[in-house]
């Protein structure tokens, strides 16, 4: 039997599907069914419901037995959902169970755990307060109401926004607008939020959206009202005369807040919050000359965006070298305003023996709430280094190599099961499919690809650009439209400067003049805001290329 050449590299191909077979099935037998349940909201007024969501990956498993809610709650919508999954090339089943919850009492109160198939879920805590006042407009098919969680705010404080659509007849089909206000960026935080609250003896749909406001400007600050306009089913004359459906339509009332200047001697950077917190989420005691340590810091910013905090650093005195990994953020709404939380990991690699002092991290904020600077700071943290396996000799110079560090074990985090077994099977597997792509490709030579570095960085689509511009402009903040500006050239300007070197137009070029101020010499953002909108509404406009031909001009920003 003759064998092709370019056959033989699948040979060992052919002897792995039984290896193959064995590690697809071992994840399936060795998997346990889980089960989670969450609330959509944690805090509730008395006449309000939340919803139960109870999870389970047990193929056939049925409802979960929900008597045991029924002492403090009143149980209602009970819906049920199954999605397929398939994660290398195994399907696994999840099916989700959701329920209303509707309190009985104020206080804390507490979702049992619940048996889902061979499964258990955890405790909950809903918080239950007293009933909100009526809404002014209550007893309408469809109103909007607003909640700042300040009347009276810094410039570039971040004020939290919520606006609240009720609706007492299902709807068809609807549309929330709120307009952006002049002189303060509004950003949207997290998902929209649908519950059900009981006014007046009529129960209404409420759907709650939740805003970030910053005022760029001191004084007045006018927020337009909120516009629905929508259709819902309609009676028996509208089934009879009309489309089956009537027309909804709501409008909110506008908002007025007062916005207070820069107080003088404040601290710089201007960072107005309610509350600042700084920890420790890993602190070594011991390091080898060397080998790196991590350390864990978490810095929580009450009434703030991930933007606006500036970053966590990490000074050492010693001899060390620090590789500090992209912060991790996360933005949340509690109690109606925005709260951001940062964690951030650095690796430190001790040149030498002896003590290792970390200089820990601190920060000069505005507390808006006692109208007073405060400091949030960590104290020095001493590591003691002793010599590495190759002796006490200092370690050599950085090469730009990162140097592997340790993991760390952090709350709820355990080393995998078995990890050397798996590991041995997983680098036997790539040696043989390694193996079998050689024999594939002997005897052919394959010409390196042209390098398309070139071709990659120009590949940004001016399309997407302009649009990036557009919302910028309108709800983003002072550096999100810089950005904005330098994606507009091909390929993106390295910055401000940059860009209005490659700039033919004087008035755009004294629009970016207008945003640095803004940006950085305490100039006025609603009209660099302005400029550039208007400066740059038909798009760039470039110098003349060195080769000749038509500038580059990109279709209009802002179409009349």
């Amino acid at each position: 039997m003759t064998i092709h050449p370019m056959r033989a590299g699948f040979l060992p191909l052919l002897c792995l599907l039984p290896l193959l077979a064995l590690l697809a099935g071992w994840p399936a037998t060795a998997a346990q069914a889980q089960a989670r349940a969450w609330l959509d909201r944690d805090r509730i007024a008395l006449d309000e419901t939340a919803t139960l969501n109870v999870e389970t990956t047990q193929a056939g498993a049925g409802a979960p037995d929900w008597s045991a809610l029924e002492a403090d709650f009143r149980l209602s919508g009970h819906t049920s959902s199954r999605q397929v999954e398939i994660v290398n090339g195994r399907s696994q089943a999840r099916v989700l169970f959701a329920v209303a919850l509707s309190p009985r009492r104020t206080g804390t109160l507490t979702v049992p755990p619940l048996q889902v198939g061979n499964a258990s879920t955890d405790a909950l805590a809903l918080t239950v307060t007293a009933a909100d006042a009526t809404p002014a407009r209550a007893g309408d098919p469809a109103f909007i109401e607003s909640e700042l969680d300040a009347d009276r705010a810094y410039v570039q404080q971040a004020i939290g926004y919520v606006l609240r659509l009720y609706y007492a007849t299902p709807l068809i089909s609807g549309e929330l607008e709120q307009p952006s206000p002049e002189g303060a960026a509004l950003q949207r935080i997290g998902n929209d939020v649908q519950y059900n609250r009981d006014i007046g003896g009529r129960r209404y749909t409420v759907v709650e959206r939740r805003f970030m406001l910053v005022p760029e400007r001191s004084g007045t600050l006018a927020i337009p009202g909120a516009r629905f306009t929508g259709r819902g089913t309609g009676n028996f004359f509208d089934d009879l005369f009309r489309d089956g459906s009537r027309l909804l339509r709501a409008d909110g009332a506008p908002r007025f807040p007062e916005v207070r200047p820069v107080p003088d001697g404040a601290p710089q950077p201007w960072l107005p919050l309610r509350g600042l917190q700084l920890k420790y989420l890993s602190t070594p005691q011991q390091a080898r000359a060397g080998e790196a340590v991590e350390i864990v810091v978490e810095a929580r910013a009450d009434g703030a965006s991930g933007s606006q905090l500036p970053a966590l650093e990490l000074a050492v005195d010693g001899g060390a070298q620090v590789f500090p990994e992209p912060p991790e953020v996360e933005e949340s709404f509690d109690q109606g305003r925005p709260v951001v939380r940062v964690t951030r990991q650095f690796a430190i690699v001790p040149a030498g023996p002896g003590t290792l002092t970390v200089r820990g991290p601190r920060q000069s904020w505005w507390d808006v709430a006692a109208d007073e600077p405060r400091i949030a700071e960590l104290p020095d943290l001493g590591i003691d280094v002793v010599a590495g396996p190759g002796g006490s000799g200092p370690v050599a110079a950085d090469n730009g190599v990162r140097p592997a560090a340790p993991g760390i074990r952090l709350p709820g985090v355990q080393d995998p099961i078995g990890a050397w077994p798996l590991a041995t099977v997983v680098f036997a597997l790539l040696w043989l499919v390694t193996l079998g792509w050689a024999l594939q490709r002997r005897g052919r030579v394959v010409d390196a690809p042209e390098s398309d570095a070139t071709s990659t960085r120009d590949s940004t689509d001016p399309r997407l650009a302009q649009r990036a511009l557009r919302d910028a402009l309108q709800t983003g903040d002072l550096h999100a439209i810089a950005d904005a500006l330098c994606a507009l050239a091909q390929p993106p300007a390295d910055g401000l400067d940059a860009l209005a070197a490659r700039l033919a137009d004087p008035a755009q070029r004294d629009a970016i003049d207008r945003l640095q101020r803004a940006r950085w010499a305490g100039g006025d953002a609603v009209s660099a805001r302005a400029a550039v909108r208007d400066a740059f509404r038909d798009g760039p406009r470039w110098h003349e290329p060195v080769g000749g031909g038509p500038p580059a001009v990109l279709p209009p920003l802002y179409p009349r």
